[in-house]
C-alpha cells in the first residue's frame, strides 16, 4: 500500500489518487484539461443573437441556460419534452449521430419542426461546431406547464 506524506500526516492513497499522481508525474492531463472551448451563436425567435462559449461535451440546452438564452428545457434534459428544440445548420446536422427513437418521438411534438431540428439536450458541443449558428423556433409546446421556464442552477 502506498503512503502519501503531507505536512507530517500520513494517509493511504486510493487507487484512483495513485493513478492520477502517476499520470501527472508522467505529463498526462485530465480529460477536463483537454476539453476545448467551442463558441456558437444562438438566434432567438425575436432575432436577438447571443454568443455563447462552452466546453466540448456540454449539451446545447445547458449552454443556452448558462448564457441566459431563451431556450426552455422543461424536462431538464431527460429527453421527455420538446421545449429545447433547436434548428441547426445543414452541415452540423448531417455530421451528428442519428437521433434516438426517444428523441424522434419528442421531436414529433415540437413546434415548427424542420429537416434540421434536434433537441438541444441531446446535442453535445464538438470542436467542429465552432462558429455554428443555432436558431430557436418561434414557440414551444410545453404540455406540462405552458410557459414555464426553469431557472439555471
Amino acid at each position: 500500500r502506498s503512503i502519501h506524506v503531507v505536512a507530517s500526516m500520513r494517509f493511504p492513497l486510493t487507487s484512483t489518487a495513485r493513478t492520477q499522481s502517476y499520470q501527472q508525474a508522467a505529463g498526462f492531463r485530465s480529460a477536463a484539461a483537454l476539453a476545448k472551448e467551442v463558441s456558437v451563436t444562438f438566434i432567438e425567435s425575436d432575432g436577438n443573437e447571443v454568443q455563447a462559449t462552452g466546453e466540448e461535451g456540454t449539451n446545447l440546452m445547458e449552454l443556452a441556460h448558462e448564457n441566459d438564452v431563451d431556450l426552455e428545457g422543461a424536462c431538464e434534459g431527460a429527453c421527455a419534452c420538446s421545449t429545447c428544440h433547436v434548428i441547426l445548420d445543414d452541415k452540423i446536422f448531417d455530421d451528428l449521430p442519428e437521433p434516438t427513437d426517444e428523441e424522434n418521438d419528442m421531436l414529433d411534438l415540437a413546434f415548427g419542426l424542420t429537416d434540421t431540428s434536434r433537441l438541444g439536450c441531446q446535442v453535445l458541443l464538438t470542436p467542429e461546431m465552432e462558429g455554428m449558428r443555432i436558431k430557436l423556433p418561434s414557440a414551444t409546446r410545453n404540455f406540462y406547464v405552458d410557459g414555464a421556464k426553469p431557472a439555471h442552477h
